[in-house]
């Protein structure tokens, strides 16, 4: 397999993006297929109380791997900085204080939180009935998350200097031994919902240990020394501020996500599954939109290495006009297929079901233009050093669903959790576009 690195700081914009964005795109579509994967087995075998116990905790799980992959993401942000203005030196000590941050941070927060993970649970109102599978289902992926952590610290280290096709090639492989697991540990071993998330920790091991072996026997320019771990302390801490801007800001999107759970987990079994199916199905459809903020972070990010700003500005208007394009396919598919896409996932011929899901994404697919461009925006400024308003954005979503969840559903009941998102979108972009017109990136000259 021959070594892939590409820069993003010559040629044409919007070619070079998509080129970078499609294997993204196909192995982030495999990650989602592990979730999707267990929804489905888990749903057709063991019945809808295991489908809502897993549905009753994937927002917790969603949050920590935002988290874990917004903080690489941040890391890989910097790394690409360094990459186009050809600093292999810098580029390398990114890589050493990214394994050193990333790790640090992970023994805490996943300490922590398998700690704490009972009353957590009690905190997300888990319905009693489904509690003993959530935990022994959620207990898994959460030891598990190291080595989601390490899987995106790889992956995005590659992306970072151009390389978005061996990550895609090794999730591929894994997704095919992520499907063989869940069969054999849920039909064959009898584990249950437990069996189906030990299926993703294993085939998510198997992409890191080939992502390892490739970088180092591939990828001299990211091969890290004892030396490189010698880090001033004030790098260091402007390279954790960065991974920390992209994982807060995925983790108050999450944050926000999970206290929206605690009010659908006390809206009954029909809801919950109707809920998470609809959610898979958002998953993917948005999938494209945040391939394309995350190749922005990191198109950007090698531009302004290199001092090339008008190639910033071509980018984002060339990538939010696909944006643009894709949401009317969206609406499009939400309001003709979205119920068999639900009864498809859900395993169910449930009316109820049915309606419930299909009626979120009839709604809310209809504001998705204004996700594009916070999703595109947000990223974008993550990649030309803008670290503040991406997170500030990110609050107006979790403080959006925190009044929600305890005002509107309390007295609207679902119809209050499928209104809550086009709101907070609106709110959410209003600021991105002010602070992204105000950048001086915008308007600057190039300088190299």
């Amino acid at each position: 397999m021959k070594a892939r690195t590409t820069t993003l700081t010559e040629g044409k914009p919007i070619r070079l993006i998509l080129l970078f964005a499609i294997p993204v795109f196909l192995g982030n579509l495999f990650q989602i297929l592990y979730s999707l994967i267990d929804t489905k087995i888990v749903g057709s075998t063991l019945g809808e109380t295991a489908l809502a116990s897993v549905g009753s905790v994937s927002t917790l799980y969603n949050l920590l791997t935002g988290f874990f992959n917004g903080l690489s993401l941040g890391f890989s942000v910097v790394m690409a900085r360094y990459y186009g203005s050809k600093e292999e030196k810098s580029l390398r000590q990114t890589i050493a204080g990214s394994i050193m941050l990333g790790f640090g941070t992970a023994i805490v927060l996943i300490t922590l939180t398998a700690l704490f993970l009972n009353p957590i649970l009690r905190l997300l109102q888990v319905p009693q009935e489904q509690f003993s599978m959530s935990y022994a289902y959620i207990r898994v992926l959460v030891w598990g998350m190291f080595i989601t952590l390490a899987y995106n610290l790889c992956a995005n280290m590659l992306r970072a200097i151009g390389d978005s096709v061996t990550p895609l090639i090794f999730l591929v492989l894994s997704s095919f031994v992520n499907v063989a697991l869940d069969y054999f540990f849920i039909l064959g071993l009898h584990m249950g919902v437990a069996g189906a998330a030990y299926a993703t920790v294993i085939a998510q091991f198997l992409s890191v240990v080939l992502c390892i072996w490739r970088i180092y026997r591939g990828f001299p320019i990211l091969h890290v020394g004892r030396e490189d771990f010698r880090i001033e302390k004030d790098r260091l801490w402007t390279l954790y501020q960065n991974g920390l801007s992209m994982g807060l800001m995925s983790s108050l999107v999450n944050f926000g996500t999970v206290v929206l759970q605690s009010g659908i987990n006390q809206l009954g079994t029909s809801i919950i599954v109707a809920h998470t199916a609809a959610r898979k199905v958002f998953e993917i459809w948005n999938l494209t939109i945040s391939v394309l903020g995350s190749s922005m972070a990191t198109y950007c990010g090698q531009n302004y290495g290199a001092g090339k700003y008008s190639r910033i500005r071509e980018g984002m208007k060339g990538v939010l006009g696909i944006g643009f394009v894709w949401s009317v396919i969206v609406i499009i598919m939400a309001h003709t297929i979205s119920p068999y896409l639900i009864r498809f996932i859900a395993s169910t011929d449930s009316s109820e079901i049915i309606y419930w899901g299909r009626t979120y994404l009839e709604l809310d697919m209809s504001f998705i233009p204004v996700c594009v461009g916070i999703v595109v925006l947000r990223n974008s400024m993550q990649g030309f050093g803008d670290y503040k308003t991406p997170v500030f954005s990110s609050f107006i979503e979790l403080t959006g669903k925190l009044v929600f969840t305890f005002t509107f559903v309390r007295f609207f009941g679902y119809w209050g959790i499928i209104w809550t998102e086009p709101v907070i979108w609106i709110l959410m972009v209003i600021p991105l576009i002010i602070r992204t017109w105000k950048n001086p990136v915008i308007h600057a000259d190039d300088i190299r």
